[in-house]
């Protein structure tokens, strides 16, 4: 038997087959429309340049007594 914390409401109580079944529709709704972006290669190596310099420049778990 699941615990569940909340209300159970929304996506958060959904399963993961169900939220990915909702997303997919969302994609495919978009790409239809015409109003989903589509990367291209040079977003995409910038994209991923940007994300893993952050991730090496700040350690994940910070403390920030400075400010207190």
């Amino acid at each position: 038997m699941e615990v569940q914390k909340g209300r159970g409401r929304g996506f958060a109580s959904m399963s993961p087959e169900k939220k990915r079944e909702i997303a997919s529709k969302g994609g495919k709704a978009a790409h239809a429309l015409g109003t989903a972006h589509k990367w291209t290669s040079e977003e995409a190596q910038a994209a991923g340049r940007k994300g893993g310099s952050i991730s090496r420049r700040r350690p994940k778990y910070q403390q920030d007594t400075a400010r207190a």
